[in-house]
């Protein structure tokens, strides 16, 4: 149980209203927003990241004290012991390709820990929000993490983050991870992979290299929904890797 210095259910409403203003944004404008803004290496940035994000921004401001720190813009001041983390468009390579699996995705970080958070699986109009006090929801609905315990009979999420070394030893030891799981998924987004761990939909999603505002609203919801979030390797940039489960699974 976390201690939290502030009105839970408001800061969860405005999570959640941000992320839909948001994702309503990006559906409804996709033609126009669906250009390259920069792209270095596999990393893509479009329009639509920095349109979202500055929506997301100006909302929160607007009806919250609480600095921010954003994918695209940074830190809006010191962050301190309580700040928003936005991510206004998890999974841009897929919206530029149309490949329905893309979000929008928002935490409350409170001393370290992502607290509360909302994402938007706008292309279904699902949102998966949730507060590690009050339990995790979609669409109104709970929601919990799946039972399975043999991980032989257990769905992995995984991923290759643009920084992925492709070394042949980094993908053997993958490919012998992979052999130990019934299913292994790759859908080019951390945010919808802890969607689907805190609706049961998966067992497991586990990443390294990722980014904080990738998976902080995960975190927050995969805990409410009963698993467990592990967060380590976190850098100075906000690099980590993460470890998303059912609480049975270990591997």
């Amino acid at each position: 149980m976390y201690i939290i210095v502030m009105d839970e259910i408001q800061n969860l409403e405005l999570c959640i209203t941000a992320a839909k203003k948001a994702g309503e944004f990006l559906y409804k404008n996709k033609n126009q927003l669906n250009k390259t803004h920069s792209a270095i290496g596999r990393d893509i940035k479009l329009l639509a990241d920095t349109k979202s994000e500055n929506l997301i921004i100006e909302f929160l401001q607007n009806n919250s004290n609480y600095p921010i720190l954003g994918e695209e813009a940074g830190k809006s001041d010191e962050l301190g012991e309580i700040y928003w983390v936005v991510d206004p468009l998890d999974g841009t390579a897929n919206f530029a390709r149309n490949i329905p699996i893309c979000c929008v995705s928002i935490a409350l970080v409170y001393n370290h820990n992502p607290v509360l958070g909302a994402i938007y699986d706008f292309n279904n109009s699902d949102i998966y929000y949730g507060s590690v006090n009050k339990g995790a929801y979609l669409n109104k609905n709970k929601i919990n993490v799946s039972k399975i315990a043999d991980q032989s009979q257990a769905t992995l999420i995984t991923g290759l983050p643009v920084n992925t070394d492709y070394s042949s030893d980094s993908m053997l030891t993958l490919i012998n991870d992979f052999k130990n799981w019934k299913k292994i998924r790759m859908l080019g987004s951390a945010a919808m992979a802890a969607a689907y761990v805190a609706s049961g939909k998966v067992d497991t999603y586990k990443e390294s290299g990722t980014n904080l505002w990738d998976v902080a609203a995960g975190v927050a919801i995969v805990r409410a929904a009963g698993g467990t979030a592990i967060i380590s390797n976190m850098q100075e940039d906000f690099s980590l890797d993460i470890h998303m489960s059912n609480s049975i699974l270990k591997a």
